[in-house]
């Protein structure tokens, strides 16, 4: 008797593995080149053995919808409990908002399009918003490569018999 992992318990898992490596990879080296990379190719796995773990099932119809369907509980617990990692992250570093707020005020100073007054305004409301663009732009990356992992999956299981 093989036990059944619903697909978000999957998509949890998946986080968590995702998490854990974008922790050690934050901690052992900042300049980590293509390591953090790992992160996607773990998102991408629990997507797949989601996918195959319900192929593999007596539940299995064989159509795309259910395939996808199965793919989409994965994969848009991972999108959320990784924007909520993110947000938390970020909210413990304000360090980050500082950096970047700094480099994007050295980038504004250098056009010299601007008066001072627009770019300490600009700056200050970079830095308010540094957190959640950085949430929201996680949130939309992540669902379109959840979108396509597991439409591409779904297309390749559901045509196999």
């Amino acid at each position: 008797m093989s036990i059944q992992i619903p697909p978000a318990v999957k998509g949890l898992i998946t986080a968590v593995l995702m998490i854990a490596t974008f922790l050690v990879v934050f901690n052992t080296n900042k300049e980590s080149g293509g390591l953090q990379y790992i992160v996607y190719g773990f998102y991408g796995l629990g997507i797949t053995w989601t996918l195959l773990s319900y192929r593999r099932s007596a539940s299995f119809t064989g159509k795309f919808a259910d395939l996808f369907s199965q793919g989409f509980r994965c994969f848009i617990v991972v999108t959320l409990s990784i924007a909520l990692f993110y947000w938390i992250f970020n909210s413990m570093h304000p360090e980050f908002a500082e950096e970047s707020a700094a480099s994007f005020k050295e980038r504004l100073m250098q056009s010299k399009d601007k008066m001072p007054p627009d770019i300490e305004s600009e700056v200050a409301t970079f830095k308010k918003q540094y957190t959640l663009k950085l949430v929201s732009g996680a949130i939309f990356g992540y669902l379109i490569i959840g979108v396509g992992v597991t439409g591409a999956g779904a297309a390749l299981l559901s045509r196999r018999k």
